[in-house]
């Protein structure tokens, strides 16, 4: 959001460093006009805001007593390392994917490509990230452009979880980046028609895919596999999906890799016509859909989202608050958490005594 349009009372949901690398606000911070005058003196004129629903579901500190504390220091663990972009690497990407979607025949269109997969994997490489909480990828307000960025990250994260190389992964990101590049074909009226689409639309939406494996096909630069990612992200494994209704091995590994991604951005993220669903709920949704997704990928999926970060508060179907000390692979709705008035160690993951009991 525009600095100068800020209003007293929001959110900041960055952290903003000044040009010494000093935090000026932490993430969660609320600003006052003070603080809004001096953003505006230090020449920061665009920050990221909390939508008006995060800030109404703002929460009081928790107070957690000594003794609680102490123990759960003694068996907290820190989470595993998740993909970070810096506000620098988030304004470039930001752009260059804004570029790409409006400059669709320019000559250096692969290059420009390749350069904002590079921005990705580097961050990837840096970090030396296994994990992914999306919440934190806001390059664009304009949900086309997050949406190729979300599901492009995403999407390599699965991969390497996976087990694919480096260059497999880089182009997972290219085809990820892409995934939806056939939309700048589909009528404006349809693309940003503002409630669900009726049937005869939906067919016209359809084609993004096969309108998007065409433009890459004409351009150098783009191996078959990317192309083949691109068109086959909606087909699913028992048949159901578009544009050629393949099935099972017929769907190749990128799309497959895509597909998941794609429908976990597209369920967590609110569009005009559709609130947003909790991460938890979409999660359940992915994991009921063995029939038309990939198991294989589904695990990378599940093994690489953090839904809880460790240190979060949560609520459990026992009323109490607790805090999350460790996220266990492969069991991503079950970590440990310690309540924050008994101080009781719930292993949701482990402990029969727990079986019963769910965050909420």
């Amino acid at each position: 959001m525009k600095t100068e349009d800020l209003a007293a009372g929001k959110v900041v949901d960055q952290t903003i460093m000044d040009a010494n690398g000093r935090a000026l606000f932490k993430k969660g911070s609320f600003l006052d006009d003070f603080h809004i005058e001096g953003l505006l003196r230090d020449g920061i004129t665009e920050i990221y805001v909390r939508d008006e629903e995060d800030h109404l579901e703002e929460k009081e500190p928790t107070v957690i007593a000594k003794e609680v504390q102490e123990k759960i220091d003694q068996i907290r663990v820190e989470d595993r390392s998740s993909l970070n972009l810096t506000e620098d690497v988030q304004k470039r990407v930001g752009k260059g994917i804004q570029y790409l979607f409006s400059s669709t025949t320019d000559d250096n269109f692969a290059l420009m490509t390749g350069n904002i997969t590079n921005e990705l994997m580097r961050t990837l490489e840096a970090n030396n990230a296994i994990a992914v909480d999306i919440g934190s990828l806001k390059v664009s307000d304009e949900y086309t452009f997050r949406h190729s960025v979300d599901v492009a990250t995403m999407a390599m994260i699965i991969a390497r979880k996976y087990g694919l190389n480096e260059k497999e992964i880089h182009d997972v990101g290219i085809a990820g980046l892409l995934h939806d590049i056939g939309k700048m074909r589909i009528p404006q009226e349809i693309l940003n028609k503002p409630s669900r689409l009726t049937e005869q639309e939906f067919e016209i939406m359809k084609k993004h895919a096969r309108y998007g494996y065409d433009m890459l096909r004409e351009k150098t630069g783009f191996n078959n596999n990317i192309l083949l990612g691109v068109l086959q992200h909606h087909e699913k494994l028992n048949g159901g999906g578009y544009p050629d209704r393949l099935v099972d091995k017929d769907i190749h590994l990128y799309a497959r890799i895509i597909a998941v991604a794609d429908i976990y951005d597209s369920l967590v993220t609110r569009r005009a016509y559709k609130q947003k669903i909790s991460k938890r709920d979409s999660i359940e949704i992915i994991m009921a859909m063995t029939s038309e997704l990939d198991i294989f990928v589904m695990q990378s999926f599940l093994d690489s989202v953090i839904l809880y970060p460790v240190d979060s508060i949560v609520t459990l179907s026992n009323g109490e608050e607790a805090k999350v000390v460790k996220n266990n692979p492969g069991f991503m709705l079950r970590p440990t958490v310690v309540g924050v008035q008994s101080g009781r160690v719930y292993k949701l993951a482990e402990d029969l005594k727990c079986a019963s009991i769910v965050i909420l």
